[in-house]
């Protein structure tokens, strides 16, 4: 798999009975395909978790939603203490870039979960911002905020 611009881990592998590659998603608690976006989503993760401070028990990965009478799931949730969604983060295979269409795809699901901050990455490129609904604006933040400074 390709390096990130992320912290290594040591990330759990193995084959299933196919012979596939096979990455441990600490998140849910099994064994998931290897693909890019999942190398991706995988590192931010532990990123998060034993890097910023973020709880693994206030996160979930592949969360339904339901938009416009349409199944879609947000790639990673971020949940406060009372279970409302607080962040949403959209990953994407490390040589896809980061475009306007990735922006609306992650707003589009902002529509239903109304969270505080959104975060894009394709493990080398990480964009996070800061929703304001009171001004209705958003503020790109120079870095990822740990759990603690959250607001």
């Amino acid at each position: 798999m390709e390096q990130l611009n992320l912290p290594a881990y040591d990330a759990k592998l193995k084959r299933s009975p196919d012979g596939k590659p096979q990455i441990w998603d600490v998140l849910r608690q099994q064994y998931v395909a290897l693909t890019p976006e999942e190398w991706v989503r995988q590192h931010f993760v532990h990123h998060l978790i034993d890097n910023l401070g973020y709880p693994q028990t206030l996160m979930a990965n592949e969360v339904g939603i339901e938009l416009n009478g349409m199944a879609r799931r947000c790639d990673t949730v971020l949940y406060t203490q009372t279970l409302t969604p607080k962040m949403i983060i959209e990953y994407k295979r490390p040589n896809v870039k980061i475009t306007q269409r990735v922006f609306d795809q992650i707003g589009r699901y902002n529509l239903v979960m109304h969270v505080d901050y959104l975060i894009v990455s394709n493990g080398i490129n990480h964009f996070c911002c800061r929703m304001d609904y009171e001004h209705q604006t958003y503020e790109f933040l120079q870095e990822i905020p740990s759990f603690g400074t959250l607001s």
